[in-house]
């Protein structure tokens, strides 16, 4: 019997179509769970729509509060859409599916990079459905198409971050209900944040953690490109934190991968 040597160009295809099956699985998983779907999409909007004409004219009565508002609730909409994946993995942890894959001849880990595809594909489209529902109500931009293009791209890498955040807490979570649970918490972070409001506003010991979180100079930078009105600072400072976070959240899950479920 001939032994064909494996090259370089077969290990990659084999890790596309791998990654590939296990992208798809998690896909269909997240258009079955249409709940989860809507309320992704659903709750960012009405958290839009009730600080636009429910509190906007008290915080900012010239009307104007639509466009200082939206980029705070993208980056809540892609965090509620990023919480999902904690969920998700949980369940795969837990329900014995890994040990199944584990009889295969493919690297089980790749379930995790469903997750994470899957996360960004349904957060994008979530992220399109607000920004269109926000230029119905008002908000406008005065960004170039450059702008715009940096304001997505920090949108995604956002996105990207927050995910293999989750897919570690998921990991660690010892079920479904319990990774639910953390990824609830982290909701509230952009509360304390300049999302809705300006940070200079708050009380002094709360103003310190909001102007030296992660988030605030996330939306400080999407907000300045997308108003024209850009601190560079702000984009450097939101690159630094989400690079960290996602090498940190990336070495995390992995390392815990390969300690609960002895992946190949």
């Amino acid at each position: 019997m001939t032994n064909f040597p494996i090259t370089t160009e077969t290990k990659a295809a084999t890790l596309g179509a791998t990654n590939a099956v296990f992208i798809g699985r998690s896909l269909r998983h997240s258009l079955r769970n249409t709940e989860a779907l809507v309320m992704a999409i659903a709750l960012p909007i009405m958290l839009m729509l009730l600080f636009t004409y429910v509190f906007g004219g008290a915080i900012d009565p010239g009307g104007d509060y639509v466009t200082y508002v939206v980029p705070g609730i993208i980056l809540l909409c892609a965090g509620y859409g990023s919480s999902i994946t904690a969920v998700d993995v949980a369940a795969d942890m837990t329900n014995g599916i890994i040990e199944r894959f584990r009889t295969m001849p493919i690297k089980s880990i790749h379930v995790i990079t469903g997750h994470v595809v899957a996360s960004l594909a349904r957060n994008l489209l979530a992220t399109g459905v607000v920004i269109g529902v926000a230029l119905l109500v008002g908000f406008r931009s005065n960004a170039s198409f450059w702008e715009w293009l940096g304001a997505i791209g920090i949108i995604v890498l956002f996105i990207l971050t927050f995910t293999w955040l989750y897919a570690a807490i998921g990991l660690v979570a010892s079920s479904p209900a319990v990774a639910s649970s953390y990824g609830f918490a982290l909701l509230f972070v952009p509360y304390l944040s300049s999302a809705f409001v300006p940070t200079e506003t708050m009380p002094n010991w709360i103003q310190g953690v909001a102007e030296n979180q992660p988030i605030t100079p996330v939306i400080e930078a999407i907000r300045g490109l997308l108003t024209g009105n850009l601190d560079n600072s702000n984009v450097w400072w939101a690159l630094g934190w989400c690079l960290v976070i996602l090498l940190g959240s990336y070495v995390w899950c992995t390392w815990t991968f390969l300690r609960k479920a002895g992946s190949r």
